[in-house]
C-alpha cells in the first residue's frame, strides 16, 4: 500500500503564520483511483496547478506572491542583479534585500516546500495509480508525471544546494520522496547528493521519453517529448555533461522557431501568448482564483504588467508602487541595434523636462504611455521611468489595459526554444570553442544584425569563466530576463553579483557586490522538515552584508 508522507505542523516563529507541510494526509492508490475520472483529474492537476490558485496561503490569505510557478521566477531573479524590485511596496523585497525572512523558522522558507513538494505529491499519486506498467490509457499521464517530477526536483536541487554540480557533485540537495516512499522512511530521509539527485532526475526523464513517445498535445500547457528533451538539456548543462547537453538541446528545437522582433515586442501579445518559440507554458485564465480574487493582485500580471490604466487602478507593478526594473548596467550594455532593448524604457527619458514630454516619449513603447508614466512616477516612490520593463504585456490589448481581469489572464513561458539554442551554443563551445562561437553568433544575429562576438565580454565581478562563457551568459541574461534563470546561472558559473556602481538604479542599502555566488542563493530548508525528518540537514542562514558595497568600476 502506498502512503504519502505525514509531517507535523509548526507555528513559524517569525511570521505568526501556522504552516503545514504539503505532504500531510494519506492516500492510497486504490482510494485515489476509485473516483470516476480520477486518474485524468490527477494528471491534469499537475500542470493546471502551476498557475497557483493560492497553494501556499489559501484563498483566505491572498498573498501577492502566492501565484504558483512563475512566482519563483521573481523570488530567484531578484536575489541577483538583473531585476530591481523598485518602490516601497514590493512584495519580493524579502528575496532582494535578504533580511532574516528567509531563515528556516520563517514563513517565506515554507513557500518552496509547500509548492514543490505539493506538486511532487501530485506526480507521485499519478505514478502510484499507474503502477510500474501503465496501460495504454495511463501512459501519457505517467509520462507527464515523470517529466514534471524531474522538473520540480531539478529546481529544488539548484535552489537548495550550496554550490554548483560542477564544483561539488556530492553537495547535498533535498530529500527525495518517491511514489513508494513510506511515512516511516520519510522520517529518516537524508538530502540526496547532486550526483544521486540527477541520476534520479534522468531516470524520470528517460521514463517520460518512453511513455510520451507518439503523444501529440493540443497546446503548450502539458509537456511532450520536446519538453523532455529540453529538461534533459537543462540537466546535462547543470551536470556539465557538454556532449549530452548539446545533443538534447538540439533535439528539443525540432519544430520550433525563435521569436522575431515583431513577436518579441508586440504590444498586444508580447510574452503573454504562446507562439512558435514556446515549448512549455502555464496560463492564468479569466476564472482563475488568482485573477478573480484580491482584484487580481495575487498574480503574475499584477507583478509584471505595468500597462494597467487608472480605469482599473489595480496591479502592484502598475498602480501600487512596485514595478520591476532592468539593472541599469545590463541595459546600457545592450546595443541600440538589439531589438530586445525595446522591452525596457530608456533611462534618457527621465532627463526630459516635463511630464507631457515624458509621456509623449513613452508612446514609443506603449499604447497607454500615461499608465507607464504612472507606474514609475505617480504610483511609485521610484520616481522615474528609466528601466521599467515592457517585456510582459497585458492580455487583450487595450481592453486588458483598462481591465485587470482581462489583462492579467496571461500565459507565461516556462521553456522557450531560445533557451535551447543558447544551451546548444554553450555546450558546443565547451567542447570546441570555435563551433560554439559560430552557434552563438548565429543566434545573436537574430536579435542584433550588427552583433560582433566578444562585444559584451566583462568579468562581472570575477574571471571564473572564459570570454566565450561570459558572452553566452550575457545573452542568457538579456534573452531570458525575468524568466527564472538568473540565480541558477549565477550559481552554476559561480558568478558574483554587482549592484553597487556609478549610476546604479539598485535601491540604497541593497547595493551588494560579491565576488562569487552569494550564500543567500542557497535556500534554507523549512524547520518543519528538519524537525520531522531527523536525517535532514540544513543550510546555514546567510549573513546579510552590512551596508552598500564600494562602487564597482566597470
Amino acid at each position: 500500500m502506498f502512503v504519502m508522507t505525514v509531517v507535523a505542523t509548526l507555528t513559524l516563529t517569525t511570521s505568526c503564520i501556522e504552516e503545514v507541510d504539503p505532504q500531510t494526509n494519506t492516500v492510497t492508490a486504490a482510494q485515489a483511483a476509485a473516483a470516476p475520472g480520477a486518474y485524468d483529474n490527477f494528471v491534469n492537476a499537475i500542470t493546471s496547478s502551476l498557475a497557483g490558485e493560492f497553494t501556499y496561503g489559501g484563498k483566505d490569505n491572498t498573498y501577492p506572491y502566492d501565484f504558483g510557478y512563475p512566482s519563483f521566477f521573481l523570488q530567484r531573479d531578484v536575489m541577483g542583479q538583473d531585476i530591481v524590485p523598485a518602490g516601497d511596496n514590493n512584495w519580493f523585497s524579502t528575496w532582494y534585500e535578504y533580511f532574516t525572512g528567509l531563515g528556516p523558522t520563517t514563513a517565506r522558507s515554507q513557500i518552496p516546500w509547500t509548492y514543490y513538494y505539493g506538486w511532487i505529491k501530485s506526480c507521485n499519486t499519478v505514478l502510484s495509480m499507474a503502477g510500474a506498467e501503465p496501460n495504454d490509457k495511463q501512459k501519457t499521464g505517467a509520462g507527464i508525471a515523470h517529466a514534471m517530477r524531474a522538473m520540480f526536483y531539478m529546481d529544488l536541487a539548484r535552489m537548495f544546494a550550496n554550490t554548483s554540480y560542477g564544483q561539488n557533485p556530492e553537495a547535498e540537495t533535498v530529500p527525495i520522496i518517491k511514489e513508494t516512499t513510506t511515512a516511516a522512511e520519510a522520517t529518516n530521509n537524508p538530502r540526496a547528493s547532486y550526483k544521486d539527485m540527477f541520476a534520479f532526475i534522468l531516470e524520470d526523464l528517460n521514463a517520460a521519453e518512453t511513455l510520451l513517445a507518439g503523444y501529440e498535445r493540443t497546446d503548450v500547457y502539458t509537456p511532450d517529448v520536446s519538453v523532455v528533451y529540453g529538461l534533459k538539456a537543462r540537466a546535462y548543462l547543470t551536470m556539465e555533461d557538454w556532449a549530452n547537453a548539446e545533443k538534447y538541446a538540439k533535439l528539443a528545437q525540432n519544430g520550433y522557431a525563435a521569436m522575431t522582433e515583431d513577436a518579441y515586442t508586440d504590444r498586444a501579445t508580447g510574452f503573454n501568448t504562446p507562439n512558435s518559440s514556446w515549448m512549455f507554458g502555464t496560463r492564468y485564465k479569466a476564472d482563475s482564483p488568482n485573477v478573480l480574487l484580491n482584484d487580481g493582485d495575487s498574480s503574475w500580471g499584477s507583478q509584471m504588467v505595468i500597462e494597467i490604466t487608472d480605469k482599473s487602478g489595480c496591479g502592484y507593478a502598475a498602480n501600487y508602487g512596485s514595478p520591476n526594473l532592468i539593472d541599469r548596467h545590463l541595459y546600457e550594455t545592450i546595443p541600440a541595434t538589439d531589438f530586445r532593448k525595446n522591452c525596457f524604457v530608456d533611462f534618457a527619458i527621465d532627463n526630459l523636462g516635463s511630464k507631457a514630454e515624458k509621456i509623449e516619449a513613452l508612446g514609443a513603447y506603449s499604447d497607454v504611455p500615461a499608465a507607464v508614466y504612472n507606474a514609475g512616477h505617480d504610483a511609485s516612490s521610484y520616481g522615474a521611468v528609466g528601466g521599467l520593463e515592457l517585456k510582459f504585456r497585458a492580455n487583450g490589448g487595450i481592453d486588458g489595459n483598462n481591465n485587470q481581469y482581462i489583462g492579467f489572464a496571461v500565459s507565461v513561458p516556462l521553456m522557450r526554444v531560445e533557451e535551447m539554442m543558447l544551451i546548444e551554443a554553450e555546450a558546443a563551445g565547451r567542447q570546441d570553442e570555435a563551433r560554439g562561437i559560430a552557434l552563438l553568433t548565429a543566434f545573436a544575429k537574430t536579435r542584433d544584425a550588427n552583433y560582433q562576438y566578444g562585444s559584451h565580454d566583462e568579468a562581472y565581478g570575477n574571471t571564473t569563466t572564459s570570454k566565450f562563457v561570459n558572452e553566452v551568459w550575457w545573452q542568457r541574461r538579456v534573452e531570458l530576463w525575468g524568466e527564472g534563470f538568473a540565480t541558477f546561472d549565477i550559481k552554476r558559473l559561480n558568478k558574483g553579483i554587482i549592484r553597487s556602481y556609478a549610476g546604479t538604479n539598485h535601491m540604497e542599502t541593497m547595493r551588494f557586490n560579491t565576488t562569487s555566488a552569494p550564500d543567500w542563493m542557497n535556500l534554507c530548508i523549512v524547520q518543519t522538515e528538519t524537525n520531522y525528518n531527523t536525517a535532514c540537514t540544513n543550510n546555514p542562514v546567510a549573513v546579510r552584508p552590512e551596508g552598500d558595497s564600494p562602487e564597482h568600476p566597470w
